[in-house]
């Protein structure tokens, strides 16, 4: 850009040194009089072109809070943005103001009008690192939605609020040898809402827009939002996971996806539609492919990213493939997967045999964020007990899939280790016996399922030690069956 900008002004530099030229010495026919003006306007116009695409928003809009989700905005909330001017113009430096808008001059599909507060006029700047490029960066903007005229505020039209797009419009003015230019730029579309909660959806619509379209300033686009190819979608899936949580998807899981949002298993060609992907329940379900989506992005995030990061959760896998993927391993395989009827819940399928040979694979009820806030995922894989039968309560997850043993794979993600047995001491109320939380399900001998799966009951070791050594196996079970137990 600053190359081609010299250029341009040094060749308009010797076009108007010809003009003086031809004043002083000149003959018939000599074309520079003739073609002059019009190479000088050819040139300026390149110079105005040039300058208007150099004058560019270099980070989105983002909100500080939720850095991964650019170009979702809440109201009375400051975000960021900046922007550069590709042309190195070090001459002009704190020279540039830039003032900021919202909304200038566009049709949007919103009744909401909005105003920036804040410091909206900035002057550019120099970077040390830039090498002589101007730049300023926007740090205290607020948007703030106006009071309609009739005295209301929100949106009365048939669009959620999660739809309606609007534009951040920036503007300034250049003086440089000779030339006023003029430039203006705006933000791509962003989301405006009112409550954190709306944020999921609003960066399901930001995804949508991007993935849909070519058109940068197409804010009527949920008028009628056009279908998306499926692979594209899926591949922004991935990118979702690698960027929000560390981990992409492999082809085994988008495939697992592609049929929750296809009939198909492949995800090569087909398209999907707006409400497919963020309106319409899944069948049989209470919530969208979005929102069951978004649960697990937030299930990962905050409770069981390093087992993720290190691909120790398959995650996105049906139950059918689920027990084929399991039914020749050894017993005691096990494998972590997404609940897709619980909304951000993770459970673990193990496999074992009958004594008569039969394979028996069992599923423990969906953990979800309220318990795994009071146990640590890890620590209920290490230390899970199960009572079948007559017999003494044992942890049956030995392999992770495919055979992987447990410990290798988890170890390092303990919280602690194994509490051993602790004695109460003789000196009164300090002398407290330690306790901890230890996940027991028990499971009959006519069923194949947990049947009171993930019930955290606190115990301390000296406890446990004591009751394995001295009480059978059905009266523990007796015991476990607390009327505080989860349902």
């Amino acid at each position: 850009f600053t190359l081609l900008a010299e250029s341009l002004f040094q060749l308009r530099r010797q076009l108007e040194k010809l003009e003086e030229q031809s004043t002083k010495m000149t003959y018939e026919g000599d074309p520079i009089p003739m073609q002059r003006a019009h190479l000088l306007e050819r040139v300026t116009f390149l110079i105005y072109n040039l300058f208007k695409n150099s004058f560019v928003v270099e980070r989105q809009p983002c909100m500080p809070t939720h850095p991964q989700r650019p170009m979702v905005l809440k109201t009375l909330i400051q975000f960021t943005v900046k922007l550069r001017l590709l042309i190195k113009l070090p001459e002009l430096n704190y020279q540039v103001k830039v003032k900021a808008s919202i909304d200038k001059n566009v049709s949007t599909l919103s009744n909401r009008r909005f105003v920036l507060c804040g410091t909206h006029v900035k002057a550019m700047s120099i970077e040390e690192s830039s090498n002589g490029s101007l730049s300023v960066e926007f740090r205290h903007l607020q948007p703030k939605e106006m009071k309609s005229s009739t005295g209301n505020k929100g949106n009365e039209g048939c669009h959620m609020v999660t739809e309606e797009l609007h534009s951040i419009t920036f503007e300034t003015q250049i003086c440089l040898y000779g030339l006023t230019i003029d430039l203006e730029t705006s933000s791509l579309p962003v989301v405006m809402i009112s409550n954190v909660s709306q944020l999921p959806n609003a960066w399901a619509s930001i995804i949508w827009y991007n993935v849909s379209t070519n058109d940068s300033q197409n804010l009527v686009f949920f008028n009628n939002p056009p279908s998306a190819t499926l692979s594209q979608l899926l591949e922004v899936m991935s990118w979702q996971f690698s960027s929000y949580v560390g981990r992409g998807l492999n082809s085994d899981q988008l495939n697992m996806l592609a049929e929750k949002l296809t009939v198909q298993s492949s995800y090569s060609d087909g398209h999907l539609t707006w409400a497919k992907f963020c309106k319409e329940h899944l069948p049989g379900k209470s919530f969208t492919f979005w929102t069951w989506l978004e649960a697990i992005l937030d299930l990962i995030k905050k409770h069981i990213l390093p087992l993720w990061i290190d691909g120790y959760v398959m995650g996105f896998v049906s139950k059918e493939k689920e027990r084929l993927l399991l039914k020749d391993k050894m017993p005691g395989t096990f494998l972590l997967r997404f609940s897709e009827s619980h909304l951000g819940g993770i459970t673990f399928t193990w496999v074992d045999h009958s004594e008569n040979g039969e394979v028996r694979f069992h599923s423990v009820e969906p953990y979800n964020k309220g318990r795994l806030s009071a146990l640590p995922f890890a620590d209920i894989l290490r230390d899970y007990k199960v009572i079948m039968a007559e017999n003494i309560p044992e942890n049956p997850l030995k392999y992770l899939y495919p055979d992987i043993p447990k410990d290798k794979a988890f170890g390092k993600h303990y919280s602690s280790q194994p509490c051993e047995v602790s004695r109460p001491t003789e000196r009164g109320d300090k002398g407290y016996v330690p306790s901890v939380f230890i996940p027991i399900s028990t499971i009959r001998s006519d069923s194949t399922e947990p049947q009171s799966p993930s019930d955290l009951l606190p115990m301390s070791p000296s406890v446990y030690a004591v009751l394995r050594e001295n009480l059978s196996p059905t009266t523990i079970e007796t015991a476990m069956k607390s009327p505080y137990s989860a349902e």
